[in-house]
């Protein structure tokens, strides 16, 4: 009979997968790599475990005999005897089973009905399950920007109250503004400075942007709403940056970004501007009235976009 020896070594289950195919929750997972080291899954480009066919086949097998009352002490020494003599457990249990991650929307939607009932530890459980599970690529373009799009169309029909609208707002603004702040910020990249345009409140989609950035080794900052025109020239006039970027969801904050060109050109060495939201998404005709680079209408086309413009 085939052991565990004979199953692939190549990493390839996320956290979530290898819960879900083994019953083992990700914090007793993480509690084990750090206790014992018969399990050693390896790490992605981002630092999320990946793990192999062998490592879930090894960990069902372990759960088998936690469920018969022996200690995982025990069975972490046991593990280690038999990586030392190739004296592997047999498959009895059969091949690890396909991945049955649910698709980014259905994390959305879930996030949607946990947010809009206000359940704040449900939606944060959400999340660091999906920090798990899927790239920071994805969760930001597939689970929380559906989400918000889908809170504010509740808004405006009058489904959601404000307080609603501003607790989900907020409580998304609030963990990203963590992850971007717990990110190094590397010296010697290219300076980009991040915001939302004169009189945009709106600032998420901006934040978003910044961790993406920040996360791709550019040296960010995310300078918040509704940025003064002036205050962002002097401070571009103190600070050099090679990429200047503003984002706009009303029409009338789009337009006041029109300014920021002559401003510019007074610079020396003259940063270059982009630009994108919601404003330009739903009117792209305004994407001719300011001068600069429309980089896109999702923050992965912006993405590309700067990778274009000061290299990766």
């Amino acid at each position: 009979m085939p052991t565990l020896a004979d199953l692939p070594d190549t990493p390839k289950f996320r956290i979530a997968s290898v819960a879900a195919q083994t019953g083992i929750q990700p914090v007793t997972l993480r509690a084990w790599e750090r206790r014992y080291s018969f399990l050693k899954p390896r790490r992605t480009g981002s630092n999320y475990r990946l793990y192999s066919e062998r490592d879930v086949a090894l960990l069902r097998w372990l759960k088998q005999q936690v469920d018969r009352g022996l200690p995982i002490g025990q069975l972490a020494a046991e593990v280690q005897e038999r990586r030392r003599t190739g004296r592997w457990p047999e498959l009895a249990a059969g091949r690890p089973k396909p991945e049955t991650i649910e698709p980014p929307l259905a994390w959305a939607a879930r996030l949607y009905m946990a947010l809009t009932a206000h359940a704040e530890q449900n939606a944060r459980q959400l999340l660091d399950e999906a920090d798990a599970a899927f790239d920071v690529a994805t969760i930001l373009s597939g689970i929380l920007t559906p989400c918000l799009v889908q809170i504010g169309i509740g808004w405006e029909r009058g489904e959601l109250r404000i307080a609603t609208e501003h607790f989900a707002s907020n409580f998304l603004r609030g963990r990203l503004l963590s992850q971007f702040q717990a990110m190094p910020v590397k010296r010697g990249s290219a300076r980009i400075l991040v915001g939302a345009a004169p009189g945009e409140l709106h600032d998420i989609g901006s934040l978003m942007f910044a961790l993406l950035l920040r996360r791709d080794g550019h040296q960010v900052e995310f300078l918040g709403p509704d940025v003064p025109m002036e205050d962002l020239l002097a401070y571009a006039h103190e600070t050099h940056p090679a990429l200047i970027c503003l984002a706009a969801s009303l029409p009338e904050a789009a337009l006041g970004m029109r300014r920021l060109n002559e401003g510019l050109a007074g610079l020396r060495p003259r940063p270059r501007f982009g630009f994108g939201g919601a404003a330009f998404v739903r009117q792209p005709v305004l994407r001719g009235s300011i001068p600069g680079l429309f980089l896109g209408e999702t923050v992965l086309e912006a993405r590309l976009n700067v990778r274009r413009l000061v290299g990766p």
